[in-house]
Protein backbone atom coordinates (compact mmCIF):
# COMPACT_ATOMS: atom_id res chain seq x y z
CA UNK A 1 0.00 0.00 0.00
CA UNK A 2 1.05 3.96 -0.99
CA UNK A 3 -0.38 6.55 0.16
CA UNK A 4 -0.27 9.69 -1.70
CA UNK A 5 -1.44 13.33 -1.81
CA UNK A 6 -3.93 13.99 -3.79
CA UNK A 7 -3.20 17.76 -4.57
CA UNK A 8 -0.22 16.28 -6.20
CA UNK A 9 -1.20 12.79 -7.72
CA UNK A 10 -4.53 13.04 -9.03
CA UNK A 11 -6.75 9.50 -8.93
CA UNK A 12 -8.52 7.95 -11.87
CA UNK A 13 -11.80 6.01 -11.28
CA UNK A 14 -12.61 3.40 -14.01
CA UNK A 15 -14.38 0.62 -15.48
CA UNK A 16 -14.20 -2.27 -12.85
CA UNK A 17 -14.56 -0.40 -9.88
CA UNK A 18 -11.07 0.77 -10.45
CA UNK A 19 -9.14 2.98 -9.02
CA UNK A 20 -5.47 4.03 -10.60
CA UNK A 21 -2.92 6.73 -9.42
CA UNK A 22 -2.04 9.28 -12.22
CA UNK A 23 1.54 11.19 -12.66
CA UNK A 24 2.09 14.38 -10.72
CA UNK A 25 0.01 17.48 -12.05
CA UNK A 26 1.32 19.87 -13.79
CA UNK A 27 -1.81 21.55 -14.55
CA UNK A 28 -1.06 21.80 -17.85
CA UNK A 29 -3.21 20.87 -20.43
CA UNK A 30 -0.53 18.72 -22.05
CA UNK A 31 -1.38 16.72 -18.40
CA UNK A 32 -5.19 16.43 -19.45
CA UNK A 33 -3.80 15.40 -23.07
CA UNK A 34 -1.68 12.37 -21.39
CA UNK A 35 -4.94 11.72 -18.61
CA UNK A 36 -6.73 11.41 -21.99
CA UNK A 37 -4.19 8.73 -23.41
CA UNK A 38 -4.48 7.53 -20.01
CA UNK A 39 -8.18 6.48 -19.68
CA UNK A 40 -9.63 7.53 -22.74
CA UNK A 41 -10.85 3.87 -23.38
CA UNK A 42 -13.39 3.78 -20.35
CA UNK A 43 -15.31 6.54 -21.98
CA UNK A 44 -17.77 8.61 -19.70
CA UNK A 45 -18.14 6.13 -17.53
CA UNK A 46 -13.93 7.22 -15.86
CA UNK A 47 -13.68 9.84 -13.66
CA UNK A 48 -10.67 12.21 -12.74
CA UNK A 49 -10.78 12.76 -8.80
CA UNK A 50 -8.75 15.62 -8.14
CA UNK A 51 -7.83 18.47 -5.39
CA UNK A 52 -6.95 22.01 -5.71
CA UNK A 53 -6.17 24.91 -3.32
CA UNK A 54 -7.08 28.28 -5.07
CA UNK A 55 -6.03 31.85 -3.54
CA UNK A 56 -7.70 33.68 -6.51
CA UNK A 57 -10.78 33.11 -8.79
CA UNK A 58 -10.46 31.67 -12.37
CA UNK A 59 -9.15 33.19 -15.29
CA UNK A 60 -11.48 30.55 -17.26
CA UNK A 61 -14.70 28.83 -18.18
CA UNK A 62 -14.42 24.80 -18.31
CA UNK A 63 -17.18 22.46 -19.74
CA UNK A 64 -17.48 18.93 -19.16
CA UNK A 65 -20.12 17.39 -22.21
CA UNK A 66 -19.80 13.74 -20.98
CA UNK A 67 -21.21 13.49 -17.69
CA UNK A 68 -21.85 15.17 -14.16
CA UNK A 69 -19.08 17.29 -12.60
CA UNK A 70 -19.02 17.56 -8.42
CA UNK A 71 -17.34 19.77 -6.32
CA UNK A 72 -16.61 19.98 -2.99
CA UNK A 73 -15.32 22.09 -0.54
CA UNK A 74 -12.49 20.95 1.90
CA UNK A 75 -11.98 24.28 3.27
CA UNK A 76 -12.45 28.27 2.51
CA UNK A 77 -15.97 29.26 0.83
CA UNK A 78 -15.85 29.28 -3.62
CA UNK A 79 -18.51 30.88 -5.63
CA UNK A 80 -19.20 28.32 -8.31
CA UNK A 81 -21.11 30.44 -11.29
CA UNK A 82 -22.81 27.97 -14.01
CA UNK A 83 -23.76 29.15 -17.75
CA UNK A 84 -26.45 26.52 -19.50
CA UNK A 85 -27.05 26.32 -23.18
CA UNK A 86 -29.52 28.42 -23.42
CA UNK A 87 -28.15 31.79 -21.68
CA UNK A 88 -29.56 31.08 -17.86
CA UNK A 89 -26.63 31.63 -15.13
CA UNK A 90 -26.76 30.25 -11.39
CA UNK A 91 -24.47 31.06 -9.23
CA UNK A 92 -24.12 28.86 -5.74
CA UNK A 93 -21.44 29.88 -2.87
CA UNK A 94 -20.39 26.50 -0.86
CA UNK A 95 -18.49 25.79 1.97
CA UNK A 96 -16.47 23.14 3.91
CA UNK A 97 -18.39 20.30 3.54
CA UNK A 98 -20.33 20.95 0.90
CA UNK A 99 -20.90 20.42 -2.76
CA UNK A 100 -22.05 21.56 -5.96
CA UNK A 101 -22.78 19.67 -9.25
CA UNK A 102 -22.07 21.30 -12.38
CA UNK A 103 -24.00 19.38 -15.27
CA UNK A 104 -22.82 17.85 -18.35
CA UNK A 105 -22.64 20.51 -21.09
CA UNK A 106 -23.14 23.74 -18.89
CA UNK A 107 -19.99 26.04 -18.54
CA UNK A 108 -18.63 26.92 -15.06
CA UNK A 109 -16.35 29.19 -13.83
CA UNK A 110 -15.61 30.23 -9.39
CA UNK A 111 -14.63 33.19 -7.81
CA UNK A 112 -12.79 32.91 -4.56
CA UNK A 113 -12.72 35.72 -2.21
CA UNK A 114 -9.51 34.63 -0.04
CA UNK A 115 -8.46 30.86 -0.14
CA UNK A 116 -10.25 27.98 -0.68
CA UNK A 117 -9.60 23.81 -1.06
CA UNK A 118 -11.35 22.15 -3.25
CA UNK A 119 -11.88 18.41 -3.99
CA UNK A 120 -13.43 17.41 -7.95
CA UNK A 121 -14.93 13.99 -9.19
CA UNK A 122 -15.18 15.21 -13.10
CA UNK A 123 -15.78 13.51 -16.06
CA UNK A 124 -12.80 14.66 -17.65
CA UNK A 125 -12.90 12.94 -21.07
CA UNK A 126 -13.60 16.23 -23.85
CA UNK A 127 -13.16 18.74 -21.73
CA UNK A 128 -13.26 22.31 -23.42
CA UNK A 129 -11.75 25.66 -21.92
CA UNK A 130 -12.36 29.06 -22.80
CA UNK A 131 -11.40 32.28 -21.53
CA UNK A 132 -13.21 34.28 -18.72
Amino acid sequence: MTKRNLATFPLHLGLGATAVPQPAMTGGMDWYGGYGERHGGDGAEGRLVSMHRFTESWDSWEMHPLGDEVVVCISGQLTLHQEFPDGATVSVTIGPGEYAINPPGVWHTADVDSEATALFITAGLGTEVRPR
